[in-house]
């Protein structure tokens, strides 16, 4: 369901004019629920203000599996899903310990299931997962090719005076799986991050993340040097946890499809903890 506006509105009217026979409680639920985009990009204030000729597009319902697993998209090839905050991507050698990929294991039974990439556990957000092992290794060539888009979200302890720039550095993990930055590059892999700052106030800022490389931890080591530990990530420098989680969202994934070559983009809408934070 899309539709362009016609005249300058705010997002509620023109869903109301979309869907009249839906109730305000429900047009509301789908704004919290991350299914309203507006020229592409999700949308969480139903105030929002809509010019004129801008589109506005309401998503499918999504599916939820156990764990608090969203599915986001599925074919014979792969699926998609939104993995919350606190479940890991993959197992560890802890039996107790259950992650998304052996959810999605026992959900889709007798479907082989193979990880494309990770999440922290602390992280939430888009995640791909193969069905095969040559879609496997398709995404793990387009990532390290860099051909896969991965957009973060995050909120930092204090301020940011450049309001976009890049950092870089070389990453290199020690025997106790902590990840530093190095200067020399003979001791780390190369990491790219690309930021730019969203909104802030005098304690956090929110600030929208484009990784150009896919390190482990490289997004926490990186705030970290930068003096602006994630909220919540004690491991690498927070001293604060107001929500009670790290703020780290991974925000959308874009990337062809293995079989068809169709690009494909999927976004979530970062918790509305975030924006809490740095609008009060």
């Amino acid at each position: 369901m899309q539709a362009k506006a016609s005249q300058e509105t705010d997002l509620l009217t023109l869903l109301k004019e979309l869907a009249p026979d839906s109730s305000m409680s429900t047009l509301r639920s789908w704004i919290e629920k991350g299914r309203v985009c507006v020229d592409g990009k999700i949308v969480a204030r139903a105030k929002l203000v809509v010019k004129k000729g801008q589109e506005v597009k309401v998503g499918p319902r999504v599916h939820f599996i156990r764990g608090g697993i969203k599915i986001l998209f599925e074919d014979e090839h792969l699926v998609v899903i939104e993995k919350p905050e606190g479940l890991l991507s993959v197992a560890t050698d802890s039996p107790t310990n259950l992650s998304a990929h052996d959810i999605l294991k026992r959900h889709f039974q007798g479907q082989r299931v193979f990880p494309v990439h990770r999440l922290d556990r602390e992280t939430s957000g888009v995640m791909i997962f193969a069905y095969s092992e040559a879609t496997r290794d398709y995404f793990k060539e387009q990532f390290e090719q860099r051909l896969v888009e991965k957009i973060y979200f995050a909120v930092v302890e204090g301020r940011i005076e450049n309001k976009q720039g890049t950092w870089k550095s070389y990453l290199k993990e020690d025997e106790t799986y902590y990840v530093r930055s190095t200067p020399w590059e003979n001791e780390g892999k190369l990491a790219v991050t690309h930021y730019e700052v969203e909104a802030q106030n005098r304690r956090y800022a929110l600030v929208r993340f484009c990784l150009e490389t896919g390190r482990k931890n490289q997004i926490r080591v990186h705030c970290q040097d930068a003096g602006l530990p994630i909220v919540g990530d004690k491991k690498y420098g927070s001293k604060c946890n107001p929500i009670k989680r790290m703020a780290l969202h991974s925000q959308k994934i874009s990337f062809k499809h293995p079989i068809t070559k169709k690009q494909m983009t999927f976004e979530v809408a970062f918790p509305h903890s975030f924006s809490k934070l740095v609008n009060t």
